[in-house]
């Protein structure tokens, strides 16, 4: 029987498998091929692009008539409640549960709950789904993608990262935010620090264009956050923080040569114990000479354009 308190599952388009998977790594310590995933750790679900929802295992058993008997000895705490059937689509290898079904599973499951049913505007969510044999059930925590309303924003860079990679790659840089200090030291405007912001990671911004710093402040700004966004090269950033994102400048306007690029690095080193890179082409050598060492890895795609997140310390 599964022990996990923790059931996750997860929508994500083909060229998002890896980079969600490398996010996986990060929240939790392991990934799966599947969509969803088993944990101890509580982790919020607003915090991924990639998580639909999380239950909160309260029971595990092997039938659906189990279920009905721990949910009806709930006592009514004086919440209102719902029952939602999570099989709206396939777990792994256990097939969708068709519409009607999923409705009878749950008027089966609350009909005896003594707390009183409220199909609009319930005080708690329930949830139900069935795996393979066994079928859980707990309280249902959705994913209401808040991060959906950062993708328009005052000032935009067609080239930057999309607020969903954007988002992925905070995470992967600074899965425990507690005490975590970070930097974006090329910040550009400010997508990956808008994501980190947001979720309440203390990141810094810095970018060696003036305008790009103004972008980035007014992005938050517009947002209603708050963060320090300095004008100024890496190489002139001061202090140490806990981990950095760097998404390599690489566009039109802003292209950084190797030696650029190494001089980045190795600043990058001085700066930070851990270093979430995101490029466009092949950096292991230049890593490398900066005392970096690589321990993950993916590639993020959008069509047929690629770029490589790269884990190191």
């Amino acid at each position: 029987m599964q022990t996990d308190r923790y059931l996750y599952t997860y929508v994500r388009q083909t060229d998002d498998h890896e980079l969600c998977r490398l996010e996986m790594r990060a929240l939790f310590g392991k990934d799966t091929g599947g969509n969803y995933l088993f944990s101890s750790r509580c982790i919020d679900t607003e915090r991924s692009p990639f998580m639909k929802e999380r239950l909160d295992v309260l029971t595990a058993a092997g039938s659906l008539e189990e279920i009905i008997r721990f949910a009806a000895a709930l006592p009514d705490d004086g919440r209102t409640f719902q029952i939602r059937c999570l099989n709206t689509m396939d777990l792994g290898e256990t097939k969708k549960i068709p519409h009607p079904e999923r409705r009878q599973i749950e008027r089966a499951v609350g009909l005896p709950m003594a707390a009183e049913a409220d199909l609009s505007t319930p005080d708690t969510l329930f949830g139900v789904v069935r795996i393979g044999d066994l079928f859980l059930f707990g309280s249902l925590v959705e994913n209401t993608a808040v991060w959906r309303d950062h993708i328009k924003k005052p000032e935009m860079y067609s080239t930057a990262l999309s607020t969903r990679v954007a988002r992925a790659v905070a995470n992967i840089a600074v899965p425990q935010p507690e005490g975590i200090r970070a930097i974006d030291p090329c910040c550009g405007i400010g997508n990956v620090l808008v994501e980190a912001r947001s979720m309440d990671i203390d990141m810094a911004g810095r970018d060696i264009n003036p305008l790009a710093v103004l972008g980035s402040r007014k992005n938050l700004d517009y947002f209603g956050l708050t963060g320090i966004v300095d004008v100024g090269p890496i190489e002139e950033a001061a202090g140490h923080y806990d981990a950095a994102v760097i998404d390599m400048p690489y566009n039109l306007y802003t292209h950084a040569t190797r030696e650029q690029q190494a001089s980045i690095l190795n600043a990058a080193r001085r700066l930070t114990d851990r270093l979430v890179l995101v490029t466009i082409e092949p950096m292991d050598d230049l890593l490398e000479d900066a005392g970096f060492t690589v321990t993950d890895r993916c590639i993020a795609r959008k069509a047929h354009f690629e770029r490589e997140v790269v884990v190191c310390k």
